[in-house]
C-alpha cells in the first residue's frame, strides 16, 4: 500500500470514522476509521484497540467483492491500514437492513414472529438515522415524502440491498458462516446516481458460524454485555480480528 496521503479538510466525523477531502481529486474522499465501538445510539462507547485496522480491512474486502459483482458502490481502494479511498457522496440519512433470519430488534417489533424464522425473500426494512429518536423505521412512502429519494429509487435501493446481501450470504456460506442480517447505507454521487456507500464492517451484520447464535462473531456480543470489562474487550477484539482475516477468504 502507498504512503499515508496528505488529507484535505475534514468533511464529516461520526462515531467510528472521519471523512477527509482528497486534495488531488475533488471527486474522491478518504475514509479514516477510528478505534471506537459504540452501542445504544452512542450511549455505550469504548476504545477497542485495533478496530480501525480491522474495520478498514473488512470493508475493503467486502466492497472489493461487491465491485467484482458490478454492484454500484463508492469504493475505490484501500490506502493503508486505516484509510480507504472512495467516491465523494452525499449520504442519505437512512439505513437499510436486510434480514434473512428473525432475531434481535425485529422480534421486539414483531412479537408474533418466532426467533429463527427464515425470510424468503430477504426482508428489507429502512430506518431514519436519528439517534435522538432511536432510528425509527420509515416506509417507502415516507422516504419519498421526505425528499430523500424517488419512488423508483426506493425500489432500486431495495433491489440492490438484496443483491448486496445475497452476494455476501453466498460468500460467507463458503466458510460455513451464516449471514443473519445486514445494514447498509446509500450515497448520491456527483452525477446524482445512488451508490452503496459508507462502510460494511463487523458492526454492520450478524454472523453465526455454523448457524449457531451462541458462536456469534459480530458487534451483538458487545451490545449484549451488562457491563464492559477489559477481558470482554479482549474477546471482542479477537472476534473482530478473526472476521477481518476471514473476509480475505470471501469469494464469488
Amino acid at each position: 500500500m502507498s504512503e499515508k496521503p496528505a488529507f484535505g479538510p475534514l468533511l464529516a466525523e461520526g462515531k467510528t470514522k472521519r471523512i477527509y477531502a482528497c486534495p488531488e481529486d475533488a471527486s474522491l474522499v478518504y475514509i479514516v476509521s477510528k478505534d471506537q465501538i459504540t452501542a445504544g445510539d452512542g450511549a455505550r462507547r469504548n476504545e477497542l484497540a485495533g478496530k480501525s485496522r480491522w474495520s478498514t480491512i473488512t470493508t475493503a474486502n467486502v466492497f472489493s467483492l461487491l465491485n467484482a459483482e458490478e454492484i454500484a458502490t463508492h469504493f475505490v481502494r484501500q490506502i493503508d491500514d486505516v484509510t480507504l479511498l472512495a467516491r465523494r457522496c452525499s449520504m442519505l440519512p437512512i439505513e437499510q437492513v436486510q434480514r434473512r433470519i428473525a432475531t434481535g430488534s425485529y422480534l421486539k417489533r414483531h412479537p408474533e414472529v418466532s426467533e429463527g424464522t427464515r425470510f424468503e425473500p430477504v426482508r428489507v426494512e429502512t430506518f431514519l438515522k436519528d439517534d435522538a429518536r432511536h432510528d425509527p423505521q420509515i416506509s417507502a412512502d415516507e422516504i419519498v415524502s421526505m425528499g430523500f429519494a424517488s419512488a423508483h429509487e426506493v425500489g432500486w435501493m431495495a433491489q440492490q440491498g438484496r443483491r448486496v446481501f445475497e452476494t455476501l450470504e453466498r460468500a460467507w456460506a463458503t466458510l460455513d458462516v451464516t449471514l443473519v442480517d445486514l445494514k447498509i447505507e446509500f450515497g448520491r454521487g456527483e452525477q446524482g446516481n445512488l451508490l452503496v456507500a459508507d462502510v460494511i464492517d463487523n458492526d454492520s451484520w450478524r454472523l453465526w458460524p455454523g448457524g449457531d447464535k451462541n458462536r456469534m462473531l459480530d458487534k451483538q456480543v458487545y451490545r449484549n454485555l451488562p457491563n464492559v470489562t477489559a477481558d470482554d474487550l479482549q474477546g471482542i477484539a479477537e472476534r473482530y480480528a478473526l472476521v477481518a482475516q476471514l473476509t480475505a477468504k470471501l469469494h464469488r
